[in-house]
C-alpha cells in the first residue's frame, strides 16, 4: 500500500538483499492488471531501483512480463518517498503476482511499497481432455459463409491439437490448429483456393494466448497475442461451403480424410465466440452437443510441470543414489542454443556427461563409452525434446524423443559405480576429466534421477541439492525470430540472446535486411557511370516492392527504361465475337506493383499497341459501344487506341485525319478485305501499363485479326523532391531516411527531424566535415557520428542514409563513411511517430541553406515539391548533377544539368554515345572531300544592345592564337592529304602523308597537334605552297578518318550529321574504323617547343633555326615583293591605326555566350586601346 494511504507506514524489507528475494501478492482471482506503482521502505534508506514483474494464474509455472519481444525490467525509485507508476503496454490477467528485485539501494537494503491498478476479469472456461469436441451447428445447413469472426483464449502443454474445424461436402475447409507449437490456419476452397498461414511460437508454455481471426469474403485479419497478418486467400470465390457445423477442440467423429490423423486438443479455452455466440456460454447451458467428452469440466485443470531456467552461469545440483551399478537419468530440454552441458556426474572411475553439440548432435559418454546420436532435424529448436540415458553393466542406451539410437556393448568389462551428485545446465567445479562444455542456456522439466522424479519443491525451499542463478518453476524461453524482424524474405537465425538475419538471395542487406542493394532506377545507374544494359532496380528501395529486372537504355538524351511482356508480336485472333470475346492476358517481366512503381514515378511514358486486321472491326459499332477495348492500371476498361487520349474513341489515323475510309476514325473499322492496320503510342501513363486486350470481332468468314502490344518504355525519375511533408502516424520497428544534400553554407543545422511519441528521431548536419544521428526510444539518447575527409560544404551532392532497426543503428555518407552502435538489450523496438516530419530546420533554430534532394523514408519518397512552393525561403527544384557526375562527360563533352538528371552534350566534340565515349568517323573513297566552313565565335563580354550583334563576320576578321588539332587515320595508299586547313591569307595548315608512309605538315611532323602558333612552321617542311599541295592530293585519301577535332569543331562528325557548315563530296560512309580510345597524354611545357610562357620574350627569338633551302627561296620571294611592300605600306599604316596588332570587330556581335578563351576576350574588348601591342605578325 502506497504512501497516500493512512496504512502507508512501513514496507517490505527481506532480511537478505540478494538476487534470490521476491514479494509474491495474491489478488485474490483472476484480475486484469493494467498498471503497476512502487515506493521505497516508509522512512528509510532501503529501495528498489530495477524489479522484474512474473505473473501466474496458480501460485506456479510463473511467466515474466514481456514488453518489445524482451523480458521486462523496470525501473523503481530513487528514494523512500517518491512513487512511480508504470502503465504496462500489455495488459496481463492473472491471480498472483510476484516482484522479483534486480538493484537497490546503494545506502541500505531492498525496501518495496507497491499499488497494483486494474478492474476484475471473469470468463467461461473449458477442459478439454484431447478426446472431447463440442460441436456447433448452423441454424441452416450447408452454410455459404461469407464473414467468420472467432475469437477465443487457449492454453496448454500440448505442442500439437486441433483448435477449430469445419468442412463442407465439397471439399472446402477451414481449420485452426497447433503444430510444434505454433498456431496454423489452413483454409481451402474450390478452385485453387488452398490457404496456409502460421503464426506464434512456443504456445504450449501453459499460458493464456489470445486469437482472433476476422475474414470477410478473402480479406483475413489473423491475430494472435496482438501480433495481426493480413492476407487475402486464394482461389475464385469469396466464401466458403461448409456443412451444417463447426467443431472446437478437435475431429468431428464422422470426419473427411482431411483430418489426417491429427491430435484434438487438450488444454483450456476461455472466452470462445463465433460470429457473436458465446460457445462457452453455450456448452455451460447444454445448447451445444458435448456428448463425446467422458467428464465436461468447467475449470482448468493444472498441469504438474515444474521447469528450470538456465543461464550463462548457472548450474543445478541434485543428490543422487551413491556406489549404484546402474545409471538412469532423464529430462526435457528446450533451447535455442547449438552447444551446451545438459547434464555432469563424476563417477568412481571416470565421468558422465550428455552434452548438445552442433545442435544436432547429442553425445552421452560413460568411462570410456562414448554414445552419438545425430538428429534429423536440429534440436536446438526452440521445442520440448525428451533424453534418456540407461547405462549398467556392458550396456548403454541414448533415447531421444522415444528413438532408440542404439544399444552399445563395450569390447571390454564395462563397470559403473554411481557418485553421489549430479549438475544440470553447467559445471564450474575442478575435476580431473572436465566435460567438453561448461554452461546451458535454456529450460529443463520433468527430471528424473535414478528413476525417481527430482524433488525441485524442496530444492527451491533448500532442504535438497543446489542451484546458482536458476529461475525455478519458469521457462523463460524467448522466440525472438517470431515475429520475424528479418525483411524481405530474409531468414532469421537465433541464439538464446540474441538473433541475426542472413540476407543472401533477397537483394537487400544490413542487419535485418532492410537496404537494397540495387539502384532505385535507370537514372540512378546513369549517375554512377553504368552504360546501356539490363539491369535490377528497385524503385521503392526499402519498401515492400522486391527488385526486378529492366532493360536501360542510355544512348540517347533520355534513359529508357524497358519492361517487356509475353504477348508475341502479332498475336493471331479468331472466333470473337461482341458477345464473346476473346481476352488476351498480358503479363510482364514484373509484377503489376511494381510496373505500376515505374510508371509512377516516371516523368513520360509509352506503349506501343498494334491491330492488324482483315475484316474485322476495332472501334465503330452502331450503338457505340467498340469491339475491342483494352484494360490498364487498376483493371479499368479504356475505349480509346494507340495514337489517341482518353475519352476520344479514336485511332492515331482519326486524330491525323488520314484514314484509308475517311468516313471512320480507324482504318480497320472500313471492314476491308484487305490488311489493314491502326497503331500507335499509349502515352497517358496513369493507364498504363496494357493487362488484357478485349477482341470482339473476328468470328465472320474471311474475318481475322493480329494483336501486337509492345514493352512499356519509360523515362525520367520525378524521386526528386524538396523540403517539408507531413508524416504520417505510424508504428515501426525499423525506420530509414535517405536523401542528397549540398551547400555551400559553413554553418550546418537540422535537416530532419520528426517528434515521436516516447521517442524521437532527429538527423542533423553538425559541422562542415561530420553529420550526426540522433534518437531516443524510451532508454536515453543515442548519438552516431560520422566524419568525412573533406568538408561537406563544398557545394556537391552527398548521400546520406539513417537507419535504426531492432539490431542496429546505422549512418552511412556517401556509401563510404559508416558507424553503427547496437541496439541495447532492452528498450522500445517501435518508433511510434505521431507528429509531422520537418526538413531544413525545426524548433525555431536557424535553417539549413543549400539543397536537398531524393528524400526517402522506409522507401516511400516524400512529394516536398509541392510543399516546397508553398513554404517561404524554399524553392523547388533542387539541381546541380553535374557537379557530382559530370565527370563521365568524356572527350570534352559537356554536361548539361536537368532536373532529374544530367546530359552529356557531344555537339562540339568529334565523340558521340551517352558519355561521348563512341568514335565518329567515316570511310573515304577516292575522290570524296569533306568541306567544313568555320563559323565566326561569338566573343564575350560585348554589350546586348550592341548594334553588332546581329552582324555576320567574315572569316578574315577572325583572328586565332592558337590551333589544336586531333585525329585519327588508317589508310594503305599514299601520298594523301589528310587535314588541309586553308584561310583568306596566305595562313594555312596542312597534314599530308608522303610516299613513305611519313606525315609531313606545315606546323609538325605530329599528326596530333596542340598549342601552334599561326605563321611558324617546323625544321622538316618549310612553306608548302599549293602546288606541293596538288602533288600530294593525288589521288587522294583512301582510308578512314575518325576523332577529327579542329579546336571547338567536329567537321567530319558535322558532315556525317548533315550540318549546315559542312558538306561531302563523293560517297562517305559512317565508321568508326575500329579506333581505339584516345590515350596520348597532352604535351608538357618542358618538352613543347611552342609553349608559350608570361616572360615577356620575343616570339622571334623562340622559333627554330630555319632549313638552308627554304631560307634561300625565301629571301629570293623577299627581294621581289620588297619594293611592293614599301609602295604599300604607306596605305596600311592609313587604314590600320595599330600596325600588326590582331584588331577585329568582334566585339560589336558578341553577347551571345561566354567567350571559350582569355585571348578571345581581349580581342572582343570594345576598348581598342587595350589591346596588347606585344602581339605582333611576323612575315618573313
Amino acid at each position: 500500500i502506497l504512501m497516500q494511504s493512512p496504512l502507508s507506514a512501513g514496507g517490505w524489507s527481506p532480511l537478505d538483499s540478494d538476487h534470490y528475494q521476491w514479494l509474491q501478492v495474491d489478488l485474490g482471482s483472476r484480475k486484469q492488471v493494467s498498471a503497476i506503482a512502487t515506493q521505497g521502505r516508509y522512512s528509510s534508506s532501503d529501495w528498489t531501483t530495477r524489479y522484474r514483474l512474473l505473473y501466474s494464474d496458480t501460485g506456479r509455472n510463473w511467466k515474466p512480463y514481456h514488453q518489445d519481444g524482451n523480458i521486462w525490467a523496470f525501473s523503481g525509485n530513487s528514494n523512500s518517498e517518491s512513487v512511480v507508476r508504470h502503465e504496462l503496454q500489455q495488459g496481463i490477467v492473472a491471480r498472483f503476482l510476484r516482484l522479483i528485485p534486480l538493484a537497490w539501494s546503494e545506502e541500505g537494503r531492498i525496501g518495496l511499497r507497491i499499488e497494483i491498478y486494474g478492474c476484475s476479469y471473469w470468463a467461461d472456461v473449458i477442459n478439454f481432455d484431447g478426446q472431447g469436441v463440442i460441436s456447433y451447428r448452423f441454424k441452416v445447413k450447408k452454410m455459404k459463409i461469407i464473414k467468420d469472426v472467432i475469437a477465443l483464449r487457449f492454453k496448454t502443454s500440448e505442442s500439437e491439437g486441433v483448435i477449430l474445424h469445419g468442412e463442407g461436402q465439397q471439399g472446402d475447409y477451414i481449420t485452426l490448429e497447433l503444430r510444434k507449437a505454433k498456431l496454423l490456419f489452413n483454409q481451402y476452397g474450390s478452385i485453387l483456393g488452398h490457404t496456409s498461414v502460421t503464426t506464434g511460437s512456443l504456445l504450449d508454455d501453459n499460458h493464456w494466448h489470445s486469437v482472433v481471426i476476422e475474414r470477410y469474403r478473402r480479406n483475413v485479419n489473423f491475430t494472435l497475442d496482438r501480433h495481426t497478418q493480413h492476407f487475402r486467400t486464394n482461389g475464385e470465390f469469396d466464401y466458403l461451403d461448409l456443412d451444417y457445423e463447426l467443431t472446437f477442440g478437435g475431429m468431428p467423429y464422422s470426419g473427411k480424410p482431411v483430418g489426417g490423423g491429427r491430435k484434438n486438443f487438450k488444454g483450456c479455452m476461455e472466452s470462445i465466440n463465433y460470429n457473436g455466440d458465446n460457445i462457452t456460454d453455450l456448452a455451460r447451458r447444454k445448447k451445444l452437443d458435448t456428448s463425446s467428452f467422458r467428464n465436461l469440466s468447467f475449470s482448468c485443470v493444472e498441469t504438474h510441470t515444474f521447469p528450470v531456467f538456465f543461464n550463462a552461469s548457472s548450474f543445478l545440483q541434485l543428490p543422487g543414489r551413491a556406489s549404484h551399478n546402474m545409471v538412469s537419468v532423464g529430462f526435457q530440454f528446450r533451447t535455442w542454443n547449438p552447444d551446451g552441458l545438459l547434464l555432469f556426474s563424476n563417477l568412481d572411475e571416470g565421468t558422465l556427461e550428455i552434452s548438445l553439440l552442433d545442435g544436432k548432435i547429442l553425445k552421452g559418454c560413460t568411462l570410456n563409452l562414448t554414445i552419438t546420436m545425430v538428429s534429423s532435424s536440429g534440436l536446438n529448436d526452440g521445442q520440448w525434446h525428451a533424453v534418456r540415458l540407461v547405462a549398467k553393466e556392458n550396456f548403454a542406451m541414448l533415447t531421444v524423443d522415444g528413438e532408440e539410437t542404439s544399444a552399445v556393448r563395450s569390447t571390454s568389462p564395462l563397470s559403473i559405480n554411481t557418485g553421489r551428485t549430479y549438475h544440470l545446465g553447467g559445471y564450474f567445479l575442478q575435476t580431473l576429466f572436465p566435460p567438453s562444455q561448461h554452461t546451458f542456456q535454456g529450460c529443463m522439466q520433468a527430471i528424473l534421477v535414478d528413476d525417481q522424479p527430482a524433488d525441485l519443491h524442496a530444492v527451491e525451499k533448500g532442504t535438497v541439492g543446489a542451484f546458482e542463478n536458476v529461475s525455478l518453476d519458469m521457462c523463460a524461453i524467448i522466440d525472438r525470430c517470431m515475429p520475424n524482424h528479418c525483411e524481405h524474405g530474409g531468414r532469421c537465425k537465433q541464439t538464446w540472446e540474441s538473433f541475426s538475419c542472413t540476407c543472401d538471395g533477397t537483394g537487400y542487406s544490413g542487419a535485418t535486411c532492410h537496404t537494397s542493394v540495387y539502384e532505385p532506377s535507370c537514372e540512378a545507374y546513369k549517375h554512377i557511370g553504368k552504360s546501356s544494359d539490363s539491369y535490377w532496380i528497385d524503385p521503392d528501395g526499402s519498401g515492400p516492392l522486391g527488385p526486378f529486372k529492366v532493360n536501360c537504355n542510355m544512348t540517347e538524351d533520355n534513359v529508357w527504361t524497358t519492361v517487356v511482356n509475353n504477348l508475341a508480336p502479332k498475336t493471331a485472333i479468331t472466333g470473337s465475337s461482341r458477345e464473346r470475346r476473346t481476352v488476351l492476358q498480358v503479363n510482364y517481366s514484373a509484377s503489376m506493383e511494381q510496373v505500376t512503381a515505374i510508371t509512377t514515378s516516371a516523368e513520360y511514358c509509352e506503349q506501343q499497341i498494334a491491330y492488324s486486321c482483315r475484316m474485322s472491326r476495332l472501334l465503330n459499332t452502331p450503338d457505340g459501344t467498340p469491339f475491342t477495348w483494352w484494360v490498364g492500371r487498376g483493371s479499368e476498361k479504356h475505349l480509346y487506341w494507340g495514337g489517341s487520349g482518353p475519352g476520344i474513341k479514336k485511332c492515331a489515323c482519326g486524330i491525323d485525319r488520314n484514314c484509308t475510309d475517311p468516313k471512320y476514325d480507324c482504318n480497320c473499322d472500313a471492314d476491308s478485305r484487305q490488311w489493314r492496320e491502326d497503331s500507335g503510342l499509349l502515352v497517358y501513363k496513369e493507364h498504363l501499363p496494357v493487362s488484357q486486350v478485349a477482341v470482339g470481332d473476328t468470328n465472320r468468314p474471311g474475318s481475322e485479326a493480329k494483336l501486337t502490344v509492345g514493352p512499356l518504355r519509360c523515362h525520367g525519375d520525378s524521386n526528386s523532391s524538396v523540403l517539408y511533408s507531413p508524416l504520417v502516424p505510424t508504428t515501426q520497428t525499423c525506420l530509414q531516411a535517405i536523401f542528397f544534400f549540398k551547400s555551400a553554407s559553413y554553418f550546418f543545422v537540422e535537416v530532419l527531424k520528426g517528434d515521436l511519441y516516447r521517442c524521437f528521431c532527429l538527423c542533423f548536419p553538425s559541422a562542415p566535415e561530420t553529420v550526426s544521428f540522433s534518437f531516443d526510444v524510451g532508454n536515453g539518447p543515442v548519438d552516431l557520428t560520422v566524419h568525412s575527409a573533406a568538408p561537406l560544404n563544398d557545394d556537391q551532392w552527398h548521400q546520406v542514409m539513417a537507419e535504426r532497426n531492432v539490431k542496429e543503428a546505422v549512418l552511412l555518407l556517401d556509401q563510404t563513411y559508416r558507424t553503427s552502435r547496437p541496439a541495447p538489450a532492452q528498450g522500445h523496438t517501435r518508433l511510434e511517430l505521431f507528429s509531422q516530419l520537418y526538413v531544413g530546420a525545426a524548433g525555431g533554430q536557424r535553417g539549413f541553406l543549400g539543397c536537398i534532394r531524393a528524400l526517402r523514408m522506409n522507401g516511400i519518397t516524400l512529394d516536398l515539391e509541392e510543399r516546397a512552393k508553398v513554404t517561404p525561403g524554399v524553392e523547388p527544384g533542387c539541381q546541380g548533377h553535374c557537379t557530382s557526375f559530370g565527370m563521365y562527360c568524356r572527350n570534352g563533352g559537356k554536361c548539361m544539368e536537368r532536373y532529374n538528371g544530367y546530359l552529356c552534350d557531344c555537339t562540339a566534340t568529334a565523340y558521340d554515345g551517352p558519355f561521348c565515349t563512341r568514335d565518329v568517323g567515316g570511310f573515304f573513297e577516292a575522290g570524296t572531300l569533306v568541306k567544313y566552313n568555320f563559323l565566326p565565335e561569338v566573343v564575350a563580354g560585348a554589350s546586348k544592345d550592341s548594334k553588332a550583334l546581329t552582324k555576320q563576320l567574315t572569316p578574315h576578321e577572325v583572328n586565332l592564337t592558337k590551333e589544336e588539332l586531333a585525329f585519327s587515320f588508317s589508310t594503305s595508299s599514299a601520298p594523301a592529304v589528310l587535314v588541309y586547313i586553308s584561310s583568306k591569307t596566305q595562313d594555312y595548315m596542312a597534314v599530308v602523308l608522303k610516299q613513305n608512309g611519313k606525315s609531313c605538315t606545315g606546323m609538325s611532323i605530329l599528326v596530333f597537334i596542340s598549342k601552334i602558333l599561326l605563321n611558324s612552321y617546323t625544321e622538316k617542311t618549310g612553306f608548302v605552297d599549293p602546288v606541293i599541295i596538288e602533288r600530294y592530293n593525288t589521288p587522294g585519301f583512301i582510308g578512314c578518318l575518325s576523332r577529327v577535332q579542329f579546336n571547338r569543331a567536329a567537321p567530319l562528325k558535322s558532315a556525317l550529321r548533315a550540318a549546315t557548315q559542312a558538306a561531302a563530296t563523293g560517297k562517305l560512309v559512317e565508321s568508326n574504323c575500329g579506333a581505339s580510345p584516345l590515350t596520348i597524354p597532352p604535351m608538357s611545357a618542358a618538352t613543347d617547343p611552342w609553349h608559350l610562357d608570361n616572360t615577356g620574350e620575343s616570339l622571334h627569338h623562340r622559333l627554330p633555326h630555319f632549313n638552308r633551302d627554304s631560307a634561300i627561296i625565301g629571301g629570293i620571294i623577299a627581294v621581289v615583293i620588297f619594293t611592293i611592300l614599301c609602295t604599300l605600306v604607306f596605305l596600311i599604316r592609313y587604314m590600320f591605326r595599330h600596325k600588326g596588332t590582331y584588331h577585329t570587330n568582334e566585339a560589336k556581335g558578341s553577347g551571345e555566350s561566354a567567350a571559350e578563351s582569355a585571348d578571345t576576350a581581349i580581342i572582343g574588348t570594345d576598348n581598342p586601346e587595350t589591346i596588347d601591342e606585344s602581339k605582333k605578325e611576323w612575315f618573313i
